[in-house]
């Protein structure tokens, strides 16, 4: 036989062989996703909490935590869940990770690099002291920053400007306290993030307070208004300032206006009373202050009343919602609730209740720990993840819960 070709069938017997090796490796690591072991899973968890790589001692408590799952633990292994305790102790978990996350819920431009405000210290505090995020937008809840001068105001931002500038830990130094103590707002006119400064400078000011409610959904719904149209709910509480024949076809208003309208001013009626007399300086920092009327519903409500003068004029700050029925019902709405009530605390509670909210708190927490969103062989995590937190609320939890969801990925 020739050389040449003896040598030919050789080495393509051998590469046969090397397909077929290939193979059934890529089929085995399919079947069986290689884990991380566990020192590695203690480090990853830790800096994907933290932001910052373990201290030696920290390091050896978590791989302590983990040595009875031998090698490596399966991911959501309560042992990932106890050694996440550990980086959810550390201080710069509160002053980078959560405080990241949190920063472009409060501005409109969704940016994480607007000053540090109210609206993040109550959510960093609410998850460093294991405070119920199921009250987030109802609670008569603030956090202040202990030692820092001056003292914080609904007049500025100064006081967790200045926090921020000194770079003070916020493990360590945020104190809860009230919004009616340190603002003077009414308890019933409270609604936890809602009517923090952070958030009445960017949402109550100007307009017609329907931007509060589409960036809670934003925020807290994971979802913008477009998803949430539904043009089968009844328009008698859409208000004069729509206009039913824009550019002059009626078919545009039935077809696409209506079905944000139709749901959105119901709820947005909450806010009547509500408005941010400021001015809007475009870094996060609006001068002015919220203000709050009690039974005297804002001018904006009542605004370009000729675009249409047979639209619905806003009474009070009653609100109901529309969502309850339609394809919305989805959202997963608390059927104890009434679905209907007055002002900005109970609409809060409305929201905080629904299965889309816990949804969206999980879903945020995973795609912040995990460094992606979640794939669709992520959903029984994420499914445990929102069922944890619908039965405590405790969002700090979830953060560890998430990071044992992936732990060598």
């Amino acid at each position: 036989m020739n050389v040449r070709t003896n040598t030919t069938q050789v080495i393509s017997a051998r590469a046969r062989r090397a397909a077929v090796a290939g193979a059934l490796l890529l089929a085995a690591l399919a079947a069986n996703p290689a884990q991380a072991g566990t020192n590695e899973q203690a480090r990853r968890i830790y800096e994907r909490i933290a932001g910052v790589p373990p201290s030696a001692a920290e390091l050896s408590t978590m791989v302590s935590a983990l040595s009875a799952c031998g090698s490596s633990c399966a991911p959501g292994a309560p042992q990932l869940v106890a050694a996440a305790q550990t980086a959810t102790a550390a201080p710069t978990f509160y002053s980078v990770t959560l405080k990241n996350m949190v920063i472009p819920w409060t501005n409109r431009d969704q940016t994480v690099f607007a000053p540090f405000n109210d609206y993040a210290a109550t959510v960093i505090g609410m998850v460093r002291d294991d405070v119920d995020f199921r009250t987030a937008l109802s609670a008569d809840i603030l956090y202040v920053v202990n030692g820092v001068s001056p003292a914080p105001s609904m007049g500025d931002n100064n006081h967790y400007a200045t926090a921020e500038a000194n770079g003070v830990d916020l493990l360590a130094n945020l104190k809860q306290t009230s919004q009616s103590a340190a603002y003077g707002t009414p308890t019933a006119a409270t609604a936890g993030l809602i009517t923090t400064r952070g958030a009445a400078s960017s949402f109550f000011i100007n307009g017609t307070n329907r931007a509060m409610f589409r960036y809670t959904m934003m925020n807290h719904f994971c979802t913008d208004m477009q998803t949430l149209m539904d043009t089968t709910r009844p328009a008698d509480r859409i208000r004069q300032d729509v206009a039913r024949s824009p550019g002059g076809d009626s078919r545009v208003f039935l077809a696409t206006c209506v079905g944000c309208h139709s749901g959105m001013d119901p709820m947005a009626q909450a806010f009547a009373y509500y408005n941010f007399n400021g001015t809007v300086v475009g870094d996060g920092t609006n001068t002015g202050t919220m203000v709050y009327t009690a039974g005297q519903v804002q001018p904006k409500y009542l605004i370009n009343s000729n675009n249409f003068v047979y639209g619905f004029v806003t009474p009070d700050d009653s609100w109901s919602n529309r969502w309850r029925g339609g394809v919305n019902a989805s959202l997963g709405w608390d059927p104890t609730l009434p679905g209907s009530g007055n002002g900005a605390k109970s609409l809060g509670v409305e929201l905080e209740s629904s299965d889309a909210f816990a949804q969206c708190q999980v879903v945020k927490v995973f795609t912040a720990v995990c460094f992606r969103a979640p794939l669709a062989s992520d959903q029984s995590a994420i499914s445990s993840l929102k069922g944890s937190f619908k039965s405590n609320g405790n969002l700090k939890q979830v953060f560890q819960q998430a990071a044992a969801a992936c732990p060598g990925q």
